[in-house]
């Protein structure tokens, strides 16, 4: 097993132990992960091997078997609905598939993180237009979803995810579904916003190229656990069968 060499960052998000079982199929067994400060973490894994679990887990969507799982030093699994939601403002989720409301124009589906948000209009217009600058996409404030193509939706939910500047941001398999250059388009503009706004970012992703040029640490999700960590270069050198077979 390769293990990374430790961030002198502080971890903003920390899971030990984390076990969920369905009936007899043992997804995580004891899955650990630690994502530092200014960090871009990729999880790779197989269909199946407990991805999405882990992070319905860590947004207290779904209750863990056992384990712990703290967000920026505040204990997840016993907080109250009223604190997660709190909680979950200062998360960003970038959706697979972008998941935009369709009968929602652009600036609709921009302003619903904020419909909770005390703060008058002019405040939403500004922080609209700031997210739609940084995807480089503010000419489309008044389309409907129907009128963007694959790549501009993705950066419209990309816009949505970082409204309200999130410390930490999720990219479930940010790159599907587009275009060999739409999808360095989309992870440019992840390092951008990285580097933009210091959040760190946790991304789910079976895109080899997507990891070789985001991810500062990647960590394989292999039989529930967390079986290998380290660089993208650690990994690819690995003799190990079951790492060598993520990139083939």
């Amino acid at each position: 097993m390769i293990e990374s060499k430790r961030n002198s960052e502080p971890a903003v998000i920390r899971i030990e132990g984390l076990v969920k079982h369905f009936g007899d199929n043992h997804v995580l067994n004891g899955f650990n992960m630690e994502l530092h400060q200014g960090e871009n973490l990729v999880i790779m894994g197989k269909s199946g091997s407990g991805k999405s679990v882990m992070i319905k887990c860590v947004m207290g969507l779904m209750q863990p078997d056992e384990g712990k799982i703290e967000i920026m030093d505040l204990d997840v699994l016993s907080m109250e609905q009223q604190e997660l939601d709190l909680l979950r403002k200062q998360i960003g989720f970038l959706f697979q598939g972008s998941a935009l409301y369709d009968s929602m124009t652009v600036r609709e589906n921009l302003e619903f993180p904020l419909r909770k948000q005390k703060m008058e209009q002019s405040e939403k217009d500004e922080l609209v237009m700031d997210a739609l600058e940084s995807v480089g996409l503010e000419h489309a404030v008044e389309l409907m979803p129907s009128e963007l193509s694959g790549g501009m939706k993705r950066r419209i939910a990309l816009a949505r995810a970082i409204i309200l500047h999130p410390k930490i941001i999720i990219y479930d398999e940010p790159t599907t579904g587009l275009d060999p250059i739409t999808a360095k388009e989309i992870i440019q503009l992840m390092r951008n916003i990285q580097k933009k706004h210091g959040s760190a970012a946790l991304i789910i992703t079976h895109d080899v190229d997507c990891s070789r040029v985001i991810a500062d640490r990647m960590i394989l999700l292999i039989d529930g656990v967390n079986y290998a960590e380290g660089s993208f270069s650690d990994l690819i050198a690995s003799k190990d069968e079951k790492i060598r077979a993520f990139f083939k």
